[in-house]
């Protein structure tokens, strides 16, 4: 009596595969195409003296072979493989009809829209070892970067409950932490390369809605009051009208933050930029001399 397992599964995580290779079910080989949400189904076969490739269906409607309708025709098929270990045992409906030594077993993992979506895993017979993948540490660095969830400017002045004065030198400076700041270090791994990436803001552009722009190379300095009418001596700006005439009777103000990210990882290295922005509404009045 034979039996074949059955692998179903609607989310798998990759990460548990080790050293994966990855291929395109149009490329497939040996042949194999995924369709969604196709599964193995366990199954006794009485009297049955070889394995024969079957058990294979479909729960969404589909004939297995990857058809489905709602399904974005675009949306490309990416399996990965990973050598089954211990191989299963001769007369398993996993060789196919084949006997051990001919070809190898392999868990198959394939997924819609990229491996993180819709996915199944089965076991699969092949002829010959699947196309060993190539990665770009490049690849690597960018979802490194994703992973951090970089923020725009975290703004501590000027404050949007504060009220400035024409004339009178403000102070601009934010709040340093590793997603509005930095450093914020993380790292990514596939097919047995590690690229790791270090993000810091090298320079905010403060966008002061009066038609004036300042650039700071730093958090910019906060203020004390000791410092009197002293302008800042890292990013400051003095206002020569108020906001009366803007919407809301205040400035927009905009400050945009430049992350530089330099990573290292397989035999390279590089730099990345990415891009994140604040906004905050400013009002700028005038002091009234009473004489």
């Amino acid at each position: 009596m034979l039996t074949r397992r059955t692998a179903i599964t609607a989310l798998t995580v990759l990460a548990t595969l080790s050293v994966p290779v990855t291929s395109y079910a149009d490329d497939d080989p040996g042949g194999i195409e995924c369709g969604m949400y196709d599964c193995e189904v366990e199954v006794d076969v009485p009297g049955q003296g070889g394995g024969q490739a079957g058990g294979s269906g479909s729960t969404d409607g589909t004939d297995g072979s990857g058809s489905s309708e709602g399904r974005d025709p675009t949306d490309k098929t990416v399996c990965v493989y990973k050598l089954a270990a211990p191989q299963p045992p001769a007369g398993s409906l996993d060789w196919e009809g084949h006997e051990p030594g001919d070809g190898a077993v392999y868990e198959q993992t394939c997924g819609w829209g990229g491996v993180d979506g819709n996915t199944i895993v089965r076991m699969v017979w092949l002829a010959d070892p699947p196309p060993q993948e190539t990665v770009d540490p490049a690849v690597l660095a960018q979802r490194a970067v994703d992973s951090m969830t970089l923020l725009g400017p975290d703004i501590a002045s000027p404050r949007a409950a504060g009220k400035y004065t024409v004339g009178v030198p403000m102070w601009m400076w934010v709040n340093q932490s590793a997603t509005t700041y930095g450093p914020n270090t993380a790292s990514a791994s596939a097919g047995g390369i590690t690229v790791t990436a270090t993000a810091k803001v090298s320079k905010i552009v403060w966008k002061m809605g009066d038609g004036a722009s300042v650039t700071c190379n730093g958090p910019g300095t906060p203020y004390t009051s000791s410092e009197g009418m002293a302008q800042s001596p890292t990013c400051g700006h003095v206002y020569s009208k108020t906001s009366a005439g803007a919407q809301s009777a205040k400035f927009p103000v905009t400050a945009t933050s430049t992350w530089t990210i330099n990573w290292q990882g397989g035999g390279q290295a590089g730099q990345l930029t990415e891009v994140r922005q604040t906004n905050v509404q400013v009002a700028v009045g005038e002091v009234q001399v009473v004489r």
